[in-house]
């Protein structure tokens, strides 16, 4: 994979990411919060967007989604401290580094073709 795919790749995992937890947060203002019905039905187009970003991917589903794991629990841990206001502890960015260490060898360790 060269720089250009690499870069792209991480782009398409972080928008992905944002928009599944941006769309659940929006369905979990709605449900668990008392929000409008508005809240819940963009939460659920997001979440539809979020179907669609990581086709864009160039390796197949399985690995895509293994690595999306990682990235998703990354940035769940850099949501929480951001949005939610709760600061992660030393467990949460181990927990989270060990993910992203994961990611990095399921998508982009070298592979022989």
């Amino acid at each position: 994979m060269n720089a250009i795919t690499t870069i792209k790749s991480i782009f398409y995992f972080v928008l992905a990411g944002l928009f599944e937890i941006g769309g659940g947060y929006l369905v979990w203002l709605w449900l668990r919060e008392g929000k409008s019905l508005w809240y819940g039905l963009t939460g659920a187009l997001v979440l539809v967007l979020y179907g669609v970003v990581p086709t864009l991917q160039p390796a197949h589903f399985g690995r895509v989604y293994a690595t999306y794991g990682g990235v998703f629990i990354a940035l769940s841990i850099l949501w929480g401290w951001k949005v939610d206001k709760i600061a992660p502890d030393k467990f949460d960015t181990i927990g989270g580094l060990v993910a992203l260490v994961g990611v990095g060898i399921i998508m982009y360790w070298p592979r022989g073709q």
